[in-house]
């Protein structure tokens, strides 16, 4: 089912509701369409459009709030197996086509603070960032009940881009200044663009990407958060906040467990996609954090794998009563469905989610999805 954007602002900000959402947010792994063809699944259900998802559609505001300016992508290397480039920072990167959709970077451009000096001219503030014409197609779009969001570079995000991991965590003890520097820049850019796109309407939702934490945990600590990364996060959606927007999306993979309070400081509402083989518990964080913390994930993708009655057991106790009546949830696994998950077992999933929530059986008639991780 679509729902409109006032519809998904109230359920995500506990406002007044009629029901969750279950959403598939991510879509299948690489290779997993082809497995489910020959199990039989239709088109329709390998482009997840059979299975009358709820989602919410999303037009960007019309401000570039990252690299901006930058050079051209050069192709180094393109066959049936990787695609090899000099990407928009002059990263060398390589994607291996048959077993990932994004490719990896082999260097990075940022290794001490003059580096960052070259690459600055990429982040600063210009007028050419305002897309006025994408202005005008998102006011269209949010009369017409579609989402409007920002997005602004994720924290960690872009010193991963810029340095890699390791030397992202070094960064922050060796060159603390270069650090600051880098964010005092990124928040300048931000608040110029978004005071000239909130001046003409609305942003509905903030949505930084992270992915800064694993199974073992995040890559930097609370106190890392709350001295480099607040004052970037807490100016852009201080004014965004003062201007009408309800959401703060953060997506970060992993065990994000020791950030959430340092990132509720910081101002984010809405984080996904709650991985439990990370040890996220979307039950536990909703006793926890109740009205402070919406959710969009939380059920184990890996449970797809196993038996109908482990998947029966992990959607009654992720999808109980208690989460359904409290808002602030879109139901959904927390990530691509992985490879190997038989069709029929999704199938089943599918199925008995709408069961619990008290959606009607499937009939064919109803058709719909929307990528949800945004």
């Amino acid at each position: 089912m679509r729902f409109a954007r006032q519809q998904y602002i109230e359920l995500m900000s506990f406002g007044d509701f009629d029901r969750p959402m279950f959403s598939e947010l991510f879509g299948p792994l690489i290779g997993l369409p082809e497995e489910w063809e020959v199990q039989g699944a239709s088109q329709d259900e390998i482009d997840m459009i059979a299975f009358d998802w709820d989602y919410v559609p999303y037009v960007d505001c019309g401000a570039t709030l990252g690299a901006f300016g930058t050079p051209p992508i050069e192709v180094l290397q393109d066959d049936d197996e990787y695609r090899i480039e000099k990407d928009y920072l002059g990263r060398t990167t390589k994607l291996c086509k048959k077993t990932a959709t994004l490719p990896l970077p082999m260097d990075y451009p940022v290794s001490e603070p003059k580096d960052w000096q070259r690459l600055k001219e990429y982040f600063v503030f210009s007028e050419m960032r305002i897309d006025q014409q994408q202005i005008e197609k998102a006011k269209s779009l949010q009369q017409q009940g579609w989402l409007v969001r920002a997005e602004m570079p994720g924290a960690w995000d872009i010193l991963r881009e810029l340095m890699g991991e390791e030397r992202a965590c070094l960064t922050i003890f060796d060159w603390p200044d270069l650090i600051h520097d880098i964010f005092s820049t990124i928040t300048d850019t931000c608040i110029k663009c978004l005071e000239r796109v909130a001046d003409q309407l609305v942003i509905d939702q903030l949505f930084a990407h992270e992915d800064m934490a694993g199974k073992a945990g995040p890559m930097v600590g609370p106190a890392q958060v709350l001295e480099f990364f607040k004052p970037y996060y807490l100016a852009v959606w201080q004014l965004l906040s003062s201007r009408g927007t309800k959401l703060f999306n953060q997506d970060s993979d992993g065990d994000m467990r020791p950030l959430i309070d340092a990132f509720l400081e910081c101002g984010v509402n809405v984080m996904h996609p709650f991985e439990p083989n990370a040890g996220m518990d979307i039950v536990e964080a909703r006793k926890k954090y109740g009205d402070r913390l919406a959710m969009l994930g939380g059920i184990d993708k890996f449970v797809l794998l196993k038996s109908k009655d482990e998947i029966r057991k992990e959607l009654e106790y992720k999808m109980q009563p208690m989460m359904q009546q409290s808002g602030g949830i879109v139901f959904g696994i927390d990530h691509r469905i992985p490879n190997g998950v038989p069709f029929d077992n999704y199938c089943y999933y599918v199925n008995l989610g709408r069961e619990i929530i008290g959606l009607p059986p499937l009939d064919g008639t109803r058709k719909g999805w929307g990528r949800m991780a945004f």
